[in-house]
């Protein structure tokens, strides 16, 4: 349970009820923070227009590469909601999520490429507090990646830090949306 209630659809004015049609149909649910951020409906509209304007924007990388870095960035936080429709994401996406569990693991589990590596450890120098990222990281990256792809890596992880921590501070945890499919963070 989150520590501010959602909102029901009966108490929703007119563009959150559109904003719970849209997600339900998308998602088979209304996602726990919309109906959260719903107390606050300009706020609510901002987040939607601009996770859509991330998604249209955010197509140099690879999804494997640019969902595995948002993911480890929910699992660094603790954020079980968004490892939970993280890993929904990816299996929408066709995206192989048996690795996910071994995500811990991933400087010896053969389900990670060298790429792979990098970016996780990326992600991890991102999220954590004070951030350590290094120069020879960012330069490896793009070298790899490219300006572009490095920009885009960095903006979804820096991204992903902020849902995370807004949902963690919120008490907001896994919705369902798998079914203990990949690695669980224990809820707060």
């Amino acid at each position: 349970m989150s520590r501010i209630p959602r909102v029901p659809a009966q108490r929703a004015n007119l563009l959150t009820k559109l904003v719970y049609r849209y997600t339900r149909r998308r998602f088979g649910a209304v996602p726990d923070p919309m109906a959260v951020a719903a107390h606050h409906p300009k706020l609510l509209l901002a987040s939607g227009i601009g996770e859509l304007a991330v998604e249209r924007a955010a197509r140099v990388l690879p999804a494997s590469v640019r969902e595995l870095a948002v993911y480890r960035t929910a699992v660094r936080i603790g954020c079980s909601w968004c490892v939970d429709f993280g890993t929904m994401l990816q299996r929408n996406e066709g995206l192989d999520i048996d690795r996910l569990k071994e995500i811990d693991d991933y400087r010896t589990s053969p389900r990670f490429t060298e790429l792979d590596r990098l970016v996780i450890e990326y992600a991890d120098a991102m999220t954590d507090l004070p951030m350590r990222v290094t120069d020879e990281q960012v330069a490896e990256l793009d070298r790899r990646l490219g300006h572009q792809g490095v920009l885009e890596l960095t903006h979804m992880i820096a991204t992903e830090n902020q849902r995370t921590r807004l949902n963690h501070a919120l008490g907001i945890t896994a919705q369902g949306f798998t079914s203990g499919e990949a690695c669980r963070v224990p809820t707060p």
